[in-house]
């Protein structure tokens, strides 16, 4: 045969329309489904809430092999944007368009059923563009993992209220952990896929600032220095180790953008000087002491003539920065959290209240 597009004519001629499921190989391993084949694995999930595109997305890196995924998240106004950047197989160059559109897919013979339904008929990239602004590949090669960026206009695709309170998770009938309580926001989308795949994908939900502390923290730890002597250009490297190459505060921004992260120079010298501790997996904060996830006491600005206010987004960032920095106070005097780090605001003080447990 001359090429592929000879190959499948000739399948099609010795077995009937009927038989066949590609209209079109790709190449790179990538096809497009025949109509009948997609709908055949037509999928329950749809795209109703910004949460939807969170699922889909993460089902996409762990089809594609993914053991970590981090995902960047930002509102501003009516404007949501999310970063996802994962460690999977990659897509090709020449594949960063085709993923978007209708019925292709790399899954011709692993189509997987999960608590979502069926993954692996080439609709959920196209779905996901067709519900945002934008979606498309910042970065992406065979082997080297993924970052794709989607911008959803809120008054199009709704999202639910309450994006800052953490799920409750508990162990169900059979002994495994679940989400059991809190509302169906981004945190609690992340938090059932990574109870769903605790041993098989972690995931990472934080501030782009968070994630690219994350990401530079977690380079470190694992990639061979002397390797980085030979490395010329950093994008040849897997996505989530490139961040680990940054000399100065000037490569950092700029590695961190070819990422997807946009980030001032005042925060490239923190991340750099580890002023931003790196974040805990979902599940790990999850199933922390094997207890649920408590959120801070509300804040009582009752008393504040002034009207001194903090943005509730704010206080959760700045309660899990807390967190995070209490741990090795924990370690080192082997006592750990029981609750949240209570913050409370008044008229002319910020008041951090640690409820401990001592370690046994």
């Amino acid at each position: 045969m001359a090429d592929s597009g000879d190959l499948i004519s000739f399948i099609a001629s010795m077995t009937g329309e009927g038989n066949l499921r590609v209209e079109e190989n790709l190449g790179a391993g990538f096809v497009r489904l025949r109509v009948a084949e997609a709908e055949r694995r037509q999928a329950k999930h749809d795209i109703q809430y910004v949460e939807d595109i969170v699922v889909e997305m993460l089902r996409n890196a762990r089809d594609a092999g993914a053991d970590a995924v981090f995902i960047a998240t930002l509102k501003e106004e009516r404007t949501r944007t999310l970063l996802f950047i994962d460690n999977g197989c990659g897509i090709p160059p020449a594949m960063h368009e085709h993923v978007f559109e209708p019925r292709v897919t790399s899954k011709l013979e692993s189509m997987r059923m999960d608590r979502w339904g069926v993954h692996g008929r080439g609709m959920a990239l196209y779905s996901i563009r067709e519900n945002a602004d934008e979606a498309r590949v910042i970065t992406s090669d065979a082997g080297l993992g993924s970052s794709f960026k989607v911008v959803v206009d809120l008054d199009a695709l709704r999202e639910r209220a309450d994006q800052s309170t953490w799920p409750i998770a508990k162990k169900n009938d059979e002994g495994a952990f679940a989400c059991v309580k809190g509302p169906h926001n981004i945190i609690r989308a992340a938090g059932e896929f990574a109870l769903e795949e605790l041993h098989t994908c972690d995931v990472y939900l934080g501030t782009p600032t968070e994630i690219a502390a994350t990401l530079y923290v977690r380079a470190q730890r694992t990639i061979d220095r002397s390797k980085l002597l030979f490395v010329d250009d950093e994008s040849t490297l897997p996505v989530t180790d490139r961040l680990g190459c940054a000399g100065d505060a000037a490569d950092f921004i700029r590695i961190a953008a070819g990422l997807g992260l946009e980030l001032s120079e005042r925060t490239a010298h923190r991340i750099l000087a580890g002023a931003i501790p790196p974040l805990n997996t979902v599940s790990g904060r999850l199933l922390r002491q094997g207890s649920a996830h408590r959120e801070p006491a509300p804040i009582d600005l009752a008393k504040d003539r002034r009207g001194l206010k903090i943005a509730a987004d704010d206080l959760a960032d700045f309660s899990r920065v807390l967190e995070r920095s209490f741990a090795q106070l924990g370690n080192k005097y082997f006592i750990s959290l029981a609750t949240e780090p209570k913050v409370r605001v008044r008229r002319d003080r910020i008041t951090v209240t640690f409820d401990i447990d001592k370690d046994e």
